[in-house]
């Protein structure tokens, strides 16, 4: 199976290259590191006895966030007082962090530099590109976050007797029925996987149908729910606004949005304020990328309008788009109600809504939240969130409870408490990385 995978796998490479560069292109940021999606992981030093090395993938932005108390926990012991290289190494473990998108490539720069040997980009999986990328790696130890199961990957590590945890792991209802209907491409992305850690008791069955052994999976929740986020004083609640040109009044937040979405959010904004509330309207688009398209559409609004990266606001403005990275938690804290993205049809996967639930904010979302599908259900049920069946529902419901503060305080209590009570994936989760640590000696 391992041997059709690395046939088929070069074909399929190069009918999905051009849409992948176009990407790639639009996105930009991969800059002299694109050899690195090649194997080409040059540049880092040899490794010293009694230090184990961690080669720890992140995909994109919300893991790059998720896994910063694991690596501050794996990094802090025996910390020297130096930076960079020299620090994380005077630890027991060094980590070497890989991700997929230019995106979560700087942010991981940015949070990570000085406490990893180094950042990269994970290679593409097929044969010879994993696999020198493993000669120049050379981890004792392989983390994977959420659905990063790559098969050439996974096998390079077992040919060298090298163990992988999988964190935070996943199975999006399309992968499910792929995966049933083909067991074979089943065993070719568990196999070789020495302890899977599913992030919910639903995903751990599916596992477990699909022949994963029992005895190497343990449910340990989510980490991307054991978030904490440093609050804001008011002083930096009110530069914040002033730079985004938020006036005084209620802030209708879109989350992580995606085509469409942004101006059903517009919609919304008039509709709240045809009834005589003072509202704003601050988006942070999914993709910053995307300036060009949210742009044209704020221009056609009529509506005064921001742009985060063009510095700070001279007035102010009906609606603030934040076209910027890893700010997001900082903004939410600006909201009186939070439209979480991806979830509008035709979008169906969902971004996530845990941040704004963390920081106890009511929370609206469509009903794609495909891959948060069951955080949703609980969020539902426990009064935290509503579910909008359309652009229309959002509207009408923004309207209906940006003016009722009781009513948002409701939820955005049931949101807090629901955070509070699934705390504790990370301790899990160190437990389980720790174990697998002790037993390299």
């Amino acid at each position: 199976m391992l041997w059709l995978y690395r046939i088929l796998y070069l074909p399929a490479l190069l009918v999905m290259s051009p849409a992948y560069l176009r990407r790639m292109r639009k996105r930009g940021g991969y800059g002299g590191k694109f050899t690195q999606r090649f194997g080409a992981h040059d540049g880092l030093s040899a490794k010293r006895p009694g230090v184990r090395r961690v080669w720890l993938q992140a995909v994109s932005v919300g893991e790059v966030l998720a896994i910063a108390p694991l690596i501050e926990a794996l990094t802090s012991a025996g910390h020297s007082t130096g930076s960079g290289p020299e620090r994380s190494r005077a630890g027991n473990v060094e980590i070497y962090l890989t991700t997929t998108t230019s995106t979560g490539y700087r942010l991981a720069l940015e949070r990570y530099g000085k406490v990893t040997i180094g950042i990269g980009y994970f290679p593409l999986d097929w044969w010879l590109f994993s696999q020198r990328a493993w000669r120049k790696i050379t981890p004792d130890l392989v983390i994977l976050t959420e659905g990063e199961r790559w098969p050439e990957h996974i096998h390079q590590a077992a040919m060298r007797g090298v163990p992988v945890v999988c964190i935070n792991a996943r199975l999006s209802d399309r992968s499910y029925r792929r995966l049933r209907a083909w067991r074979g491409a089943a065993r070719l992305t568990l196999d070789g996987i020495t302890r899977l850690l599913p992030s919910s008791a639903q995903d751990e069955s599916r596992f477990l149908e699909l022949g994963f052994p029992r005895e190497r999976l343990q449910t340990t929740g989510s980490i991307k729910l054991d978030v904490t986020i440093p609050p804001l004083t008011e002083a930096e609640k009110s530069q914040l606004r002033r730079e985004l040109g938020l006036p005084a009044g209620l802030v209708l937040m879109g989350s992580s949005t995606w085509p469409g979405e942004e101006a059903a959010l517009l919609d919304a904004l008039r509709l709240v304020r045809g009834r005589g509330e003072a509202c704003s309207l601050l988006i942070v688009p999914r993709h910053a990328e995307r300036r060009p398209e949210i742009e044209q559409l704020m221009a056609a609004s009529g509506l005064r309008f921001h742009f985060r990266t063009s510095g700070a606001a001279t007035g102010e403005m009906d609606v603030a788009v934040a076209d910027t990275t890893g700010e997001m938690r900082r903004l939410l804290q600006l909201a009186d109600l939070v439209f979480v993205g991806k979830s509008l049809p035709p979008h169906t996967e969902g971004q996530t809504p845990v941040e704004a639930a963390a920081l106890e904010k009511p929370i609206l979302f469509g009903p794609g939240m495909g891959n948060f599908r069951l955080i949703a259900r609980d969020l539902i049920s426990r009064g935290a969130a509503i579910e909008v069946a359309d652009a229309a529902a959002l509207g009408a419901r923004a309207a209906e409870l940006l003016p009722d503060a009781s009513r948002r305080a409701e939820l955005a209590a049931a949101a807090g408490q629901w955070h509070r009570e699934n705390a504790g994936a990370v301790d899990r989760t160190l437990t389980v990385i720790r174990a697998e640590l002790a037993k390299l000696g």
